[in-house]
């Protein structure tokens, strides 16, 4: 199966660009492709980290293990997971929106998604904040954690 790279106009532009400076400004253009180098380096670790991750997720973790604790019996147990994965999951809401239409496809509950894209506007360094905007812990509490609302399927 061949997967098409779609970045290559965008690869072209960037190469051309830079062999533009590289002709008109050659200290430039070196010092901008040595700091890309190192940051690329920096990054390289990161990336290789989160590559393991995925591959052992993926390994260990099949969608009909998973779409068993989302799908139409999961109750509270699913609301519970939707509220810690949206809560810690972090990134734009864009990326996320391949894998919900996937595990959609495969079952997963409308109300859950809704309760997904809730919990991540809840974020763990923000609730001591909260607390002390709003005053009341217990209000804080309920307020971040979405219990009075029940997904409908």
């Amino acid at each position: 199966m061949k997967i098409p790279f779609k970045g290559v106009k965008f690869l072209i532009i960037v190469f051309v660009l830079y062999s533009v400076l590289l002709l008109s400004d050659t200290t430039h253009a070196l010092s901008g492709l040595q700091k890309a180098g190192s940051i690329l380096l920096s990054l390289l670790p990161l990336f290789l980290l989160i590559i393991a991750l995925t591959a052992l997720i993926n390994y260990f973790l099949k969608p009909k293990q998973i779409i068993k604790n989302f799908g139409k019996d999961s109750r509270t147990k699913g609301i519970l997971y939707a509220l810690i994965g949206g809560i810690i999951s972090h990134g734009p809401m864009y990326a996320w929106y391949g894998m919900l239409q996937d595990m959609r496809s495969h079952g997963l509950k409308d109300g859950l998604i809704a309760t997904f894209m809730y919990a991540r506007a809840v974020k763990l360094p923000l609730l001591p904040f909260m607390v002390d905007l709003f005053g009341e812990c217990c209000f804080t509490i309920f307020r971040s954690s979405s219990f009075g609302t029940k997904p409908e399927s």
